[in-house]
């Protein structure tokens, strides 16, 4: 069934410190989801076993760590990461920070936290 999908309709998820999530699809072999993340935070190093990523900018600069390398991503830019990548996505800027993330597949209980960062 097709429909028309916002952000504001969407099932949101609160996650980390203040960040949350919007649910914009998840069939199981698929998630879509926008992101907002305030000034200063970041999410913990994790990976997935089973589950594929791709994350996009929207609004803001963020800074992604992904398997000891660090890089900056910028809006209308993205970033892949494969299953099995180590990877933290940080807003370290002044500014709200704004992104989909899409899964494939959906990352359900994919989630393997590190015990420190």
């Amino acid at each position: 069934m097709s429909r028309i999908i916002s952000a504001k309709h969407a099932n949101q998820q609160f996650w980390g410190d203040n960040c949350s999530a919007f649910v914009l699809a998840d069939s199981g072999s698929l998630s879509i989801k926008q992101e907002l993340m305030p000034p200063g935070t970041r999410e913990r190093l994790h990976m997935h076993n089973h589950s594929n990523q791709f994350f996009y900018i929207l609004k803001g600069e963020a800074e992604f760590n992904l398997d000891d390398d660090s890089y900056q991503i910028r809006e209308q830019e993205g970033i892949y990461v494969a299953k099995g990548e180590w990877h933290y996505i940080a807003n370290k800027s002044g500014a709200p920070l704004e992104f989909l993330v899409i899964s494939q597949p959906s990352i359900g209980t994919d989630r393997v936290d590190l015990s420190i960062y």
